[in-house]
């Protein structure tokens, strides 16, 4: 859908090239449209990268120069401050979409990170422990996280017991996921280690059931 979308917009863009120069072509000097041709290489700018943008921008820049060339000459100061204008700004236009896409990329590689450490710190549990199906759903509260001062673990230890940890580590968001793996860590650690009648949360957390199968 974004990929037809684009290239519809490109045309739309190449659309207004050609008709910007036609249309100023045939209405003579009395009215200059060569400036609106800025408008191409911004329009690309919107939906794709510096390299089409800057190609975009060369066309109306030539473009430029063919209206220049039938409506006096190209050594008119009119058509010099014209073609320097579109120069400049198409060349600031490509810039602004290069940074645009640097940071693109950076923050794509920091959310990929960012990501994969939550996905280990916050495993899915299994879909069936032991006698017992376990279905979950967990929406964190700041945007673009999958995981905030809220903590949820389920483990299976030695002995027929399935143990469920909800809790909070009464953080803010994101900066209390260094609180939440750390009971995360310890509760893993304890429901394979601690005996049921032995454990801290025996009571809160631990339900025990004699498997059926």
């Amino acid at each position: 859908m974004e990929l037809r979308a684009g290239r519809g917009l490109l045309v739309i863009a190449l659309a207004l090239i050609v008709v910007i120069t036609v249309t100023d072509l045939g209405i003579g000097t009395s009215v200059h449209l060569g400036p609106l041709l800025l408008i191409a290489p911004t329009l690309t700018a919107s939906f794709a990268g510096p390299r089409l943008t800057a190609l975009v921008g060369a066309l109306a820049q030539a473009a430029l120069v063919i209206i220049s060339v039938f409506q006096g000459g190209l050594t008119t100061t009119n058509h010099v401050a014209q073609l320097i204008a579109l120069a400049v700004l198409s060349a600031l236009v490509v810039f602004i979409t290069y940074v645009r896409e640097r940071r693109a990329r950076e923050l794509s590689r920091v959310r990929s990170v960012a990501e994969t450490a939550q996905r280990m710190l916050l495993r899915p549990p299994p879909r069936r422990i032991g006698p017992w199906r376990v279905a979950w759903l967990y929406l964190a509260a700041e945007d673009e996280a999958q995981i905030g001062g809220d903590l949820l673990a389920v483990a299976r230890a030695d002995h027929p017991c399935t143990r469920v940890l909800i809790g909070d580590v009464r953080g803010h968001g994101l900066a209390s996921i260094g609180e939440a793996s750390v009971v995360m860590g310890a509760f893993r650690e304890g429901a394979q280690t601690a005996a049921p009648t032995r454990s801290p949360w025996n009571r809160a957390t631990c339900c025990c059931s004699t498997p059926t199968a």
